[in-house]
């Protein structure tokens, strides 16, 4: 039976619709495109070497953000550390080990939930409750474990998806050759998911490196050096934090470019990385 041909009214509407498709890809595209440019087109000029590697001075009137910068590494190193051991070994426990249903939808519920509540938030609570209640002042510390339950829901959910596209013939060959439960996971299941952990945790980097919010609140915006352990039991500002205090405080709106393109670009850098990373992983799998 051959197709009738459209009639004029339906071929209008899909024209319409592809339009309008298009259009929207294309302001898609072009916002995008206009921020990178605008923002590496202000800031770009504004770095400098002096800027990367000194402190602030107020006596010679120099400006440097080398404490944002190791801040954020500290402050990233930190929560990677406490975050990806739990997100991992509940989404483990999740998938391969819990056996009450309703119970793992009520998790996994409380999971999403989480993921979507304001940063700000999170910033309130964690002051009150690491600042305060547990006496860890305004430190880098008390930020880390703030970000580590902000990203606790994502580094879980994408380890979940990942153990779920293992096929469960692999555990049950496992089984057939007398490996035990914790044998199985180890050998067979975590290797065959490594890319979507590793996803995850790059993607929580990148949310590590923007986030402001909650950091105001538990982490403080001092720019001073410490080493490591030093720095994280004092106050200090990441890039974010320093890109609003040089913006909205001090009205340094060449540094706030500067910051904000290095930014930028780490998180191109990131994104990049973690497609480079699922791809690799991905034709590992089919050799």
């Amino acid at each position: 039976m051959k197709n009738k041909t459209l009639s004029p009214k339906r071929k209008a509407y899909v024209f319409v619709m592809n339009a309008l498709m298009g259009l929207s890809v294309l302001l898609t595209a072009a916002l995008v495109l206009f921020l990178i440019v605008y923002v590496l087109f202000r800031g770009l000029p504004n770095i400098s070497w002096e800027l990367l590697s000194t402190k602030p001075s107020y006596l010679v009137e120099r400006i440097g953000i080398l404490p944002d910068i190791l801040s954020t590494l500290y402050i990233v190193i930190a929560t990677l550390v406490v975050v990806l051991p739990l997100g991992v070994g509940a989404a483990i426990y999740l998938t391969e080990y819990a056996g009450n249903k309703k119970v793992v939808g009520m998790i996994e519920y409380a999971a999403e939930t989480l993921s979507g509540i304001p940063s700000i938030i999170y910033g309130l609570v964690g002051m009150l409750f690491f600042c305060q209640f547990l006496n860890m002042q305004t430190s880098i510390l008390a930020g880390a474990l703030t970000l580590v339950i902000m990203n606790l829901p994502t580094v879980m959910r994408t380890t979940q998806e990942s153990l779920k596209t293992v096929p469960q013939s692999y555990r049950e060959g496992a089984f057939g050759l007398g490996a035990g439960k914790w044998r199985m996971i180890r050998t067979v299941v975590l290797p065959g998911c490594v890319d979507g952990i590793i996803t995850g945790c790059i993607l929580s980097v990148g949310r590590i490196l923007g986030e402001s919010a909650a950091l105001l609140f538990t982490a403080g915006f001092a720019h001073e050096l410490y080493g490591f352990f030093d720095g994280l039991t004092n106050a200090g500002a990441t890039l974010t934090v320093a890109l609003y205090v040089y913006a909205k405080e001090q009205g340094e709106f060449e540094v706030a470019f500067a910051i904000a393109a290095i930014l930028m670009i780490l998180t191109v850098l990131i994104n990049l990385a973690a497609a480079l990373v699922g791809k690799y992983f991905k034709k590992r799998r089919s050799l």
